[in-house]
């Protein structure tokens, strides 16, 4: 699984770097994970955080405060641990280009489901959970797979899994499309990153229809993991190791970004997720060759708005 590491490298390299202002940030603290792991997803339940690993599929649970922590999810053979999220005491997977997503127990590690998402060659990315269903990203084909909750919340079956094209203003392009995703509280809206071109939109999930959020002249490009909290929009833009905090109007038609933070700690930072006035990035080092030794580390800074 290696050569996954590489070929995201690669694909994300081939994208061109931009640079602009940067509003500087003191790191508060950073979270070591255990040397070789790959990370790239993170969220947080409480005092855990969880995290996976782009080359196994393993996923590490570790507390916030004592930072430590052990293996969940054993990696193993021909799986992949991309962009994760945990609702009501499970944690939902992306598989990246297994075309799958899995489902464990944050509790025990134990495997409650499996999907295949789809066939083709494809880049699973990133996943929200809202209370009607799991969503999952696909940075290849322009398009969201929906695995819906059951009316008490539980986990459906493989013949549930659908397909649902994205239309309106998304349209993709060569290299990495949509990455990162995440919802409105009541799920009546998401909200997604088009890495190359450095967009944001909103989805109609029941329809699938897409709409450009207008930021002005200001793109996000290697717009990544994003954290929607309220109507601040935060937006991990990973090869320019910063984040783009988006303030956006009512309804998620528009919005300004109105600061780029970066962190001495950030290398190559993919997914964010929040604990109180804390943000949680997890650095993939992409441009670091991956060996057993490497070090990878969970960055935490202040949430900008609320410095002290």
């Amino acid at each position: 699984m290696r050569r996954l590491a590489m070929v995201m490298g690669a694909a994300l390299l081939s994208l061109c770097l931009a640079t602009g202002s940067l509003a500087a940030s003191g790191g508060d603290d950073t979270i070591p994970l255990p040397n070789g792991f790959q990370p790239e997803g993170i969220d947080i339940d409480g005092a855990h955080f969880f995290t996976g690993s782009i080359s196994t599929g393993a996923v590490y649970r570790g507390d916030v405060r004592t930072k430590e922590g052990s293996i969940l999810v054993p990696g193993r053979e021909g799986r992949a641990a991309i962009g994760l999220k945990v609702d009501d005491g499970r944690v939902f997977v992306a598989g990246g280009p297994t075309g799958q997503a899995y489902v464990y127990d944050a509790h025990s590690g134990a495997e409650l489901a499996t999907y295949r998402l789809t066939s083709a060659a494809t880049f699973i990315n990133d996943v929200v959970v809202t209370p009607q269903a799991a969503w999952f990203t696909d940075s290849f084909n322009q398009v969201l797979y929906k695995v819906p909750l059951t009316a008490d919340g539980g986990l459906s079956g493989q013949g549930a899994v659908r397909t649902v094209p994205l239309t309106g203003d998304l349209q993709y392009q060569e290299g990495f499309n949509v990455n990162g995703i995440d919802a409105t509280p009541n799920g009546r809206k998401l909200v997604i990153v088009q890495s190359n071109t450095g967009m944001l939109f909103t989805v109609a999930p029941q329809s699938g229809l897409t709409t450009r959020i207008v930021l002005d002249h200001e793109r996000v490009r290697f717009g990544d993991g994003i954290l929607l909290d309220g109507r601040t929009l935060y937006v991990v833009q990973n090869f320019q190791d910063r984040v783009a905090v988006v303030e956006l109007e009512r309804g998620l038609e528009s919005g300004d970004v109105v600061e780029r933070v970066r962190d001495g700690d950030f290398d190559i930072p993919t997914t964010i997720a929040e604990r109180g006035d804390r943000l949680y990035l997890v650095n993939a080092r992409f441009t670091t060759p991956p060996t057993p030794q490497t070090e990878y580390w969970i960055t935490v800074i202040h949430k900008p708005h609320e410095k002290d």
